[in-house]
């Protein structure tokens, strides 16, 4: 990152003008080089003319539209493997004192120095890009040229280029049906027109359109853009064009990263070996390759990524690639996606990951008719309704998703972990996936690869679409905490990544309705949903998430605590798209629990007020109602409302709950007011007694001499799990805890053997 910034500093900017053109598909060709700790290659980008900017071109002749087909027609996704050549359309270049010049395109183009680390200063760099504030943005004043800003940080960009796709062999079949005038022939509005016929091609033509994607890619470049790099973004524009319809629609970015970029870690794994991966970082992946963060700016991609024999190279796919050896000791990967996601939720991991085998145990799972009946009820009633979302080969039109309650999945590991891994984790990931399909429905992703990522991952859990990386935290001890996270993982297939926050300062909607829901999920998993204990064990985990979330309120700062910081204005967006994420690099909110645990509860107190049947019912037509677009907390509040009326009836309005819940830093009244009825629940009362024996045994302790004398013999009861983390929870609020208090402690619960929760 740039020394000048400042990492700490509130706000994440989100730059791509996006109301002027919006990105629909990125084509990634990328080395991962472990020598030079360098990922490096070519991104293509294709557009289409976007929202704001419907007038008519430089021409004077109308734009093409750039909305897709609303309709959403009924189809399976099925895999299918493009694998993608190298792109060879590079140019030469001369390197004069860090500076390359090129002899290609518009004319030469001194390329942006940079130091050791690729780091790039603010100032204006050679290729004489005017700064974005005397830029036009989508109109044509003053007969400035159009600047395209995408966010970029911490990449060094070598070149950028038009591509030709009208060079293609066979494309001239999308300008058939082209009406075009003697004033439109001309190649740029011909280039242009053949990628907005590739990016609205009808979602039934999806493979057809992944491989025009692939050999576009591979065009020939037509001509170098300007460029600048600036902290958080790239600006691109060509000389002449001052309109967003009249600039490149298909461009081909050259770049490598910086080793020390904030959107992958590069380290070793649980086995010593080096491996690379996308870690969750504030600044999401444009520090990994150029894009449009906005998360209106909703996009495919394919990737084809290369690396030494022995690596292996995960990523956010529909296909479970298979590598291509190209060389004695290259391989390459191939993925892709169809479904149109935010370019945050891309993620890669290359490592020496080992696969862990799957057992036997599966079949008995996927007939169990308790677990699958309730939730393909509730799909195939809904099943006729159409999709709100743009065209994607959806798996909620497709009969034989909707009857798979266990996707196909996979588990990686370093080759340390594979035993603990075949142990803990593999025999619960078709549960968890059952369990999840009886509650929502149709998953929204055909498969899964679960991976434990290396000891520096911050976090217990991940998702992104098609893969989750969870922390070699999770596997020691029973296998509570690894249930429970994976659960939280696997509903953020869901509420995440299907279905997506329009405002990113709306983290409840995804880390609310996770937290709320892998509790659901666990105990179906493990077919205890009316036991005795179950019941009991319920008010004990709501009196600690509560105690959790008191204390994380206490402990940082409270601006980072409404749900909804931006107030009325949520969602709202600046003329050319671009906007900033209120309190996005905050440094507390990585280690924060609110939006976690804020959200859980203002989900239960709906679900308790509405009943678990009915609320459960709501948000499985919530999903298929909302899957594939994005939303904000009102979507969802209303849609409850409206579909339970006797909340209503209660006089519970959307606006109460943005008073009470949504718009306050504070603990929610509603929520003081019920903690008191969770302390009388048997097994909370038994933990207030063990509380107090040990307080009195560390009293005790203190007052003793240093002599060793005979203590009274206190008997401790057994507790279950979250038992003994409220018992510690509770006894951190002591002032001080004598050594010898600490432990009889670790010798009567033995802790060293208990999960990472403890």
């Amino acid at each position: 990152m740039d020394p000048q910034l400042d990492p700490m500093k509130d706000d994440l900017p989100l730059m791509a003008n996006t109301s002027y053109m919006l990105v629909k598909h990125y084509v990634l060709d990328l080395d991962v080089d472990f020598k030079s700790k360098v990922i490096e290659g070519s991104i293509v980008l294709f557009f289409e003319t976007g929202s704001r900017y419907r007038k008519s071109s430089s021409t004077g002749k109308e734009c093409c539209p750039s909305e897709f087909d609303q309709s959403c027609k009924m189809r399976a996704s099925e895999p299918c493997h493009i694998p993608v050549a190298s792109v060879s359309a590079r140019s030469s270049k001369m390197e004069y004192n860090g500076f390359a010049v090129s002899g290609e395109g518009e004319g030469a183009i001194r390329l942006p120095s940079s130091d050791e680390n690729g780091n790039h200063s603010d100032s204006e760099q050679a290729s004489g890009i005017p700064s974005s504030k005397d830029c036009c943005d989508g109109e044509n004043h003053g007969n400035k040229d159009f600047v395209l800003v995408l966010d970029c940080c911490d990449l060094s960009v070598l070149k950028v280029e038009e591509v030709d796709v009208a060079a293609v062999s066979g494309i001239e079949k999308f300008t058939r049906s082209a009406k075009l005038t003697d004033a439109s022939k001309e190649l740029g509005n011909l280039r242009n027109w053949i990628v907005h016929e590739l990016v609205t091609l009808p979602a039934n033509r999806w493979k057809e359109q992944l491989q025009c994607f692939t050999d576009c890619s591979q065009a020939p470049g037509c001509g170098e853009l300007l460029f600048t790099t600036r902290p958080w973004s790239l600006e691109l524009r060509k000389s002449g064009i001052q309109t967003p319809a009249d600039f490149p629609h298909a461009i081909r970015i050259w770049y490598k990263t910086s080793p020390d970029g904030g959107s992958v870690a590069w380290t070793t794994d649980q086995s010593g070996k080096p491996c690379v991966y996308t870690m969750g970082s504030p600044i999401n992946n444009r520090a990994l390759f150029p894009c449009q963060e906005p998360p209106i700016a909703l996009s495919t991609w394919q990737a084809s990524v290369r690396a030494a024999a022995g690596f292996v190279v995960l990523m956010s796919g529909e296909n479970s690639a298979e590598p291509v050896q190209l060389r004695e000791d290259v391989l390459s990967w191939y993925y892709y996606v169809s479904m149109p996601m935010p370019a945050s939720t891309f993620t890669i991991a290359v490592g020496c990951w080992q696969e862990v085998k799957q057992q036997s145990f599966t079949a008995a799972i996927q007939t169990n008719t308790e677990f699958s009946l309730p939730s393909l009820q509730a799909d195939f009633r809904w099943h006729e309704e159409t999709c709100g979302h743009v065209e994607y080969p959806c798996r909620f039109q497709n009969p034989a998703a909707s009857l798979q309650a266990v996707i196909p999945y996979r588990v990686f590991s370093p080759g340390c972990l594979t035993e603990l891994c075949e142990e803990r984790l593999l025999q619960l990931i078709p549960q968890c996936l059952s369990a999840a399909h009886t509650t929502l429905g149709t998953h929204p992703f055909s498969r899964l690869d679960v991976l434990i990522v290396p000891s520096n991952f911050s976090s217990l859990g991940m998702a992104s679409p098609h893969i989750i990386f969870l922390s070699q935290s999770v596997l020691p001890g029973g296998s509570h905490l690894c249930g429970t996270r994976l659960c939280h993982e696997i509903a953020h297939a869901w509420f995440g990544l299907a279905i997506g926050a329009r405002d990113w300062t709306e983290e409840w909607m995804s880390e609310g309705f996770a937290t709320f829901l892998e509790d659901i999920f666990w105990a179906r998993a493990q077919q205890v949903r009316n036991s005795r204990k179950e019941g009991l064990s319920q008010d004990t985990m709501q009196l600690l998430a509560f105690k959790l979330g008191k204390d994380a309120i206490k402990s940082a700062m409270p601006v980072c605590f409404y749900f909804r910081p931006n107030k009325e204005s949520t969602g709202e967006l600046s003329e050319s798209g671009a906007s900033v994420v209120k309190y996005g690099l905050k440094a507390e909110k990585i280690f924060m629990q609110v939006h976690y645990l804020k959200g859980y509860f203002l989900l239960r107190s709906l679900a308790r007020a509405a009943g678990e049947a009915s609320y459960l019912e709501s948000l499985r037509k919530f999903v298929r109602k909302f899957h594939g677009q994005l939303v904000l907390s009102q979507d969802f509040l209303c849609m409850l409302l409206e579909d339970i009326p006797k909340q209503k009836k209660s006089g519970l309005t959307v606006e109460s709950i943005f008073q009470n819940w949504l718009d306050t830093s504070g603990i929610p009244k509603p929520l003081l007011e019920e903690v008191g009825t969770w302390k009388e629940c048997q097994l909370v009362r038994q933990v207030s007694g063990e509380v107090t024996k040990w307080i009195q045994t560390n009293q005790r302790v203190r007052k003793s001499s240093k002599k060793k004398r005979k203590q009274d013999e206190v008997i401790f009861q057994k507790l279950l799990p979250d038992q003994l983390v409220l018992l510690l929870e509770s006894l951190l609020e002591e002032k001080t805890l004598c050594p010898r208090t600490l432990q009889c402690l670790e010798r009567t619960y033995e802790l060293r053997e208990q999960d990472a929760e403890v």
